[in-house]
């Protein structure tokens, strides 16, 4: 599969952690949450990684200076997840055929996982492919 680009949902608050501190930047194992799955989404063939930001974005901005095939997206205004895809829209490459939507405090995320949707998106032919899980205990999610 050639020309996948991604879009990691990044603007939110996260008031549920009641931080000051953005959601996507509380460190994990080191990093901040939301290298994970950038680096997953390369790691499985992305070409190209569009961040939207919003709140804080000057950290996630900054945490990111100089990496390779980032671009970023502002969405001023969080207005869902819809909007902030819609704001990442100009930013994709024009040659993308694929394009991986991810939220950014989804650190669990591995390539392996997303190459095997990816593949499953191609070898069937659909025009959107959405991955889900089924967990034991749903609450706490968003």
């Amino acid at each position: 599969m050639a020309n996948i680009s991604a879009i990691v949902l990044a603007a939110g608050m996260g008031t549920r952690m009641k931080s000051a501190l953005v959601k996507v930047m509380h460190p994990l194992a080191g990093p901040p949450m939301i290298a994970w799955p950038v680096a997953a989404a390369f790691e499985a063939g992305v070409a190209s990684c569009v961040l939207v930001v919003g709140h804080q974005e000057e950290k996630v901005r900054a945490f990111f200076a100089g990496s390779g095939g980032l671009g970023f997206a502002l969405q001023s205004e969080q207005l869902g997840t819809g909007h902030a895809v819609r704001c990442a829209m100009p930013q994709l490459a024009a040659a993308s055929d694929t394009v991986l939507i991810l939220c950014g405090d989804t650190p669990l995320i591995t390539a392996a996982t997303l190459r095997c949707m990816l593949q499953a998106h191609a070898s069937g032919g659909a025009a959107v492919t959405v991955m889900t899980a089924t967990v034991g205990e749903p609450f706490g999610y968003g």
